[in-house]
């Protein structure tokens, strides 16, 4: 459904030409125009328009009756790695925290474990109200029938308002199916969350390439639910005095596992820290010129205590890098405390991974490259030349 404007009530201010995604937005007679061949009804100008002149053919929708309406409480899904709860845990009980809050509800942490232990208290800490548990030994690794079953059956028993799951490698293979199965939309890899008036859960997330953020909310069906890239929102501070409510669940007889697990092994790539986990990403892109020039990012990532390489999609397409060292857009989003973007002319797809970074130190010889735009502390010149100058005067420092 195309869009429309209300030309007497348009000023031409020209707001949506400058938000159109695909140019289909043209002034006629200093009036907006929309070209409904062109519209892909992304709603962007809807939006925009300072004064409401611009609406979806034929008006708004009609407002349907949300199912499982009594739903309440945010749970956010806890996922572990070698036993304890992965940082982007914390950053989401955080950022849900907020969200509860401003809802009049509460946040809840769901944990799916072999066992407890202390676990539950580290979620209260970190903001839970509730932590739901469903412990048992066939949980010791992650299997996308037997946690799908769970999930589901958890929210089917306690009915919760929203989902909350970390854009990971296992939130990305849990949240699709746990939505699918309870007939609920899902909103991934978002960069941002927030609550309206309503009551209901904005979820943001890059669109057309990056090219514009979408804001959706799902307004007609319950759980609402969405995946959160990590790193996007800080952790809250521990607070081993506050308490909460521990509530064990054994599943009902369901799924049974089609997989078994025969090993477990570390990904390759030659970093031994992720980057989402390093506080120095030092990262590389084509203007390296080749795959041998890498090991001068490995040696400048070397010198600090917790560096790590990385590189833009284009490095990893060439098979430079492992797809777990990309970042951006269809890679991994990081907030180091330093990062190095080394011959990385700055797209916005790579600018959406890196941009909440501490400080950014861009090495590019075109002065004009977008990555500038964003960098604390720029230099102009050739990779190949500055890094082991950098790399020589780092070593002498530290001696």
């Amino acid at each position: 459904m195309a869009m429309k404007v209300d030309r007497e009530q348009c000023i031409g201010c020209e707001s949506c030409m400058a938000v159109c995604p695909v140019g289909a937005i043209s002034m006629v007679d200093g009036k907006a125009m929309i070209d409904s061949e062109t519209c892909i009804s992304c709603g962007a100008c809807v939006g925009e328009c300072p004064v409401e002149a611009i609406a979806p053919e034929g008006g708004a929708a009609e407002k349907k009756e949300v199912a499982n309406s009594q739903g309440a409480d945010l749970w956010v899904i806890a996922e572990l790695e070698n036993g304890e709860p992965m940082n982007v845990t914390y950053e989401l009980l955080g950022a849900t925290t907020e969200l509860a809050a401003k809802a009049g509800e509460k946040c809840c942490a769901v944990l799916i474990a072999a066992e407890a232990g202390d676990i539950p208290q580290k979620l209260i800490a970190a903001g839970a109200e509730k932590v739901y548990v469903v412990a048992d030994a066939k949980y010791a690794d992650y299997n996308t029938e037997l946690y799908t079953d769970a999930v589901c059956q958890l929210v089917e028993t306690y009915k919760p308002s929203a989902l909350v799951l970390g854009a990971t490698a296992d939130g990305r293979d849990l949240a699709p199916r746990v939505a699918a199965r309870l007939h609920t939309g899902l909103c991934a890899d978002c960069t941002a969350i927030d609550m309206t008036e309503d009551k209901l859960v904005a979820w943001t997330r890059p669109a057309l390439g990056g090219n514009i953020y979408a804001t959706i909310v799902c307004d007609e069906h319950r759980p609402q639910m969405g995946t959160v890239r990590p790193k996007v929102f800080k952790a809250l501070a521990a607070d081993p005095s506050r308490t909460g409510e521990v509530i064990t669940f054994t599943p009902a007889a369901g799924a049974e596992s089609k997989v078994e697990l025969l090993k477990k092994s570390a990904l390759s790539g030659g970093n031994t820290i992720k980057i989402e986990d390093a506080e120095v990403i030092v990262s590389g892109g084509r203007g390296m010129g080749s795959q041998d020039k890498f090991a001068m990012l490995e040696e400048l990532a070397a010198l600090f205590e917790n560096g790590a390489v990385a590189g833009s999609r284009a490095v990893v397409d060439e098979g430079w890098l492992t797809h777990s060292q990309q970042v951006g857009q269809s890679g991994k989003t990081v907030a180091p405390h330093i990062y190095f973007a080394c011959g990385i002319s700055g797209a916005i797809q790579h600018l959406a991974g890196m941009k909440d970074s501490d400080i950014i130190i861009a090495i590019n010889k075109d002065a004009s490259a977008p990555i500038f735009s964003v960098a604390h502390y720029g230099i102009v010149g050739d990779v190949n030349v500055i890094l082991p100058k950098l790399i020589a005067k780092i070593k002498a420092y530290k001696e």
